[in-house]
């Protein structure tokens, strides 16, 4: 795996670069949809890969441990022979799933008992058994088990939660080098920094991160509630840290304009489930605004979703047939919406991609911030 820094910005710390794996490259900035249980909700493997043009897609420990089960997972060769995904996957490592389930978990400093959202049914997740679930289901990149604190916090929880992170990321390290990949093919390990949104907290994490020297860095426990303002200032004391030649990633974030902003700051990697979800809601993103197409005003509206759109959907389907599509509650709704929130996703990092590369990035930012935050 490598990882090649291309060009940065001139008047941001927006960078363009290339990171290579074993099921292709991924040109980054990048957002790769979140496909939780194997599958990206509502959305077919083809239309991820010749209309969305995803590169990289996510899977999550968490889910993907208590269904289908890791026994499964192996017995089909890996995750990526399981769902028939041939590019690159991502796996979160189960922590933000854990610390969402705060009525039902328990940590300790060997790990996090948990409970079941399916079940009920008891289990217990280490550092150690998290690296050896994310080596059966193979993905390319996988992340370090952590605690993701809430917001808000008080700071003596957040810098005690950050030195049991710091000390379950040792041990994943040690047992990430003490195994080997399962399926013929590399797998890099991405720690996480957390704090909070101390700004002392995420320095001290962000140097101790660093030092590990791991292949490419996360930043997690933002996007949890907190301002815009707040996750950006952490997000920019970090990435002021963090190695230049190595990917960052940023989890669980975000908006449209929250993507733009962090590349802004130096982020090369996004995840979030908005685009899919608020899809099923009937929530449009576009380079315009933001379209909610169950409103009354879109009931006799038939020109097609988005005239700029990059996928088939944009230009097959109008916005009066989705509208009634949804109001029936019928399931292509949810697909239509999804595929075309995910392709103007994809089509907005590697729009920002060609900004950085032909030194236009901070001016179309600007304009781009405030045009897709209109409600039309």
């Amino acid at each position: 795996m490598k990882f090649s820094l291309l060009h940065t910005d001139t008047a941001t710390k927006a960078r363009a670069g290339l990171l290579e794996t074993e099921h292709g490259h991924i040109e980054t900035p990048i957002f790769m949809p979140v496909g939780t249980a194997g599958t990206v909700k509502g959305v077919h493997q083809r239309e991820l890969k010749h209309d969305i043009q995803a590169q990289i897609i996510l899977g999550n420990t968490y889910h993907l441990y208590l269904r289908p089960g890791i026994e499964i997972i192996e017995s089909a060769g890996g995750l990526h022979k399981f769902n028939g995904w041939d590019k690159p996957v991502l796996t979160d490592s189960g922590g933000y799933q854990i610390f969402s389930l705060a009525a039902q978990r328990k940590l300790s400093e060997e790990g996090a008992t948990f409970k079941s959202h399916i079940d009920g049914s008891t289990h217990f997740f280490s550092p150690e058994s998290v690296m050896d679930i994310e080596r059966t289901i193979g993905a390319d990149i996988i992340m370090a088990f952590d605690e993701c604190t809430p917001y808000p916090c008080e700071y003596n929880y957040a810098k005690n939660s950050l030195a049991l992170t710091h000390r379950w990321l040792e041990r994943c390290i040690k047992r990430f080098d003490e195994t080997q990949p399962k399926y013929g093919y590399g797998q890099a390990l991405f720690p996480i920094v957390q704090g909070s949104v101390y700004k002392d907290l995420r320095i001290q994490s962000a140097e101790f991160v660093a030092e590990k020297n791991c292949f490419g860095n996360a930043i997690g426990g933002l996007s949890v509630g907190e301002p815009a303002e707040e996750m950006y200032a952490m997000t920019e004391v970090v990435t002021n840290i963090l190695p230049k030649d190595k990917p960052r990633y940023l989890m669980g974030v975000g908006t449209p304009a929250n993507i733009l902003e962090s590349i802004a700051l130096g982020i090369d990697m996004f995840d979030c489930v908005m685009p899919t979800r608020n899809a099923r809601h009937g929530l449009l993103f576009t380079q315009n605004g933001i379209i909610n197409i169950r409103n009354e005003k879109w009931k006799n509206d038939f020109s097609v979703l988005d005239e700029n759109g990059t996928t088939y959907v944009d230009k097959e389907y109008t916005k009066a047939y989705l509208r009634h599509l949804l109001v029936c509650n019928e399931l292509l709704a949810a697909q239509i919406a999804s595929v075309h929130n995910l392709g103007f996703y994809l089509w907005l990092v590697k729009e920002a991609r060609k900004k950085i590369m032909d030194g236009t990035f901070v001016e179309w930012k600007n304009k781009m911030v405030v045009q897709m935050a209109q409600r039309l």
